[in-house]
């Protein structure tokens, strides 16, 4: 979403942001926070765990977590979108469009959540320092190694899968790389963290990063609403190796895949088989 929209919103100014849905907003009020986006040109695009962060020239910041619904659009100005997109042309009338920022180059930037459970957040540098501190390391960041990984899970009694989940552990895995990760590592997402052996950490590291490299060149995973920062549909969704696979056989040892809500009560799928 971040790498999309950043080449329509680096270096733009912000004429006017229009806020349709406050009830998305964070620690401030709506006219506040479209009089904070005012006028202001944008400095840097980039993201944070699973948050995309719009740097301003007065050194605030609107973050922006679209969670499992949300999406960005751009229209106008010549920035049409690639078929097959659901961004809305200009002149619809989008009942789940949240935010526009009208820009000075004539495009619009859209923020869009259809059952609004995504937040957004306008971060003075100090409230930004605070934000970022509490999230844990990245894991494509070449300081995340298997070793600062053993040093996490180490001593910990939470079920691997939970942990690596654990936006103050690490950030950015979410629900289906987990379910990847894991599958690839050959470990049961039940166990104890603090159980898995070095070599395991190791393999576990290695198909983090692997799994989130691939899903970044596939454009992201699209099981029901995610769109990337075009409208469209990602395309991991086809090189899933378990996760929604249950009942399906195993792409490694053929037996079935099984799935659990009881580790986390999200969706866990796992083959008995090889993952022990």
């Amino acid at each position: 979403m971040a790498r999309d929209i950043r080449p329509h919103l680096l270096g733009r100014t912000i004429l006017r942001a229009n806020l349709h849905k406050a009830d998305v907003l964070r620690g401030i009020r709506r006219p506040a926070f479209e009089r904070g986006l005012g006028s202001r040109r944008v400095v840097a695009v980039g993201r944070r765990a699973k948050h995309v962060v719009v740097e301003l020239d007065d050194g605030r910041r609107m973050v922006v977590q679209p969670r499992m619904t949300g999406s960005f659009g751009v229209r106008g100005a010549g920035r049409g979108v690639r078929k097959g997109s659901r961004t809305p042309r200009t002149g619809d009338r989008d009942p789940y469009i949240v935010l526009e920022l009208t820009l000075d180059s004539g495009a619009t930037v859209f923020y869009r959540d259809v059952r609004r459970l995504g937040a957004i957040f306008l971060l003075n540098e100090e409230q930004w320092r605070r934000y970022d501190a509490a999230i844990g390391p990245e894991p494509l960041d070449r300081s995340f190694t298997a070793e600062r990984l053993a040093d996490i899970l180490a001593g910990g009694k939470l079920a691997i899968k939970k942990a690596i989940m654990d936006q103050r552990r690490v950030a950015g895995v979410g629900n289906i790389y987990a379910n990847e990760a894991l599958w690839m590592a050959r470990i049961d997402p039940s166990r104890e963290s603090r159980r898995i052996a070095p070599a395991e950490v190791e393999a576990l590291h290695g198909a983090v990063v692997e799994v989130l490299r691939r899903s970044i060149k596939g454009r992201g995973t699209t099981v029901r609403d995610y769109r990337t920062g075009t409208g469209e549909p990602g395309t991991f969704q086809g090189r899933l190796a378990v996760y929604g696979r249950a009942g399906e056989q195993c792409l490694r040892c053929g037996r079935s895949v099984v799935l659990t809500h009881a580790i986390d009560a999200r969706a866990t799928y796992f083959c008995p088989g090889c993952q022990h």
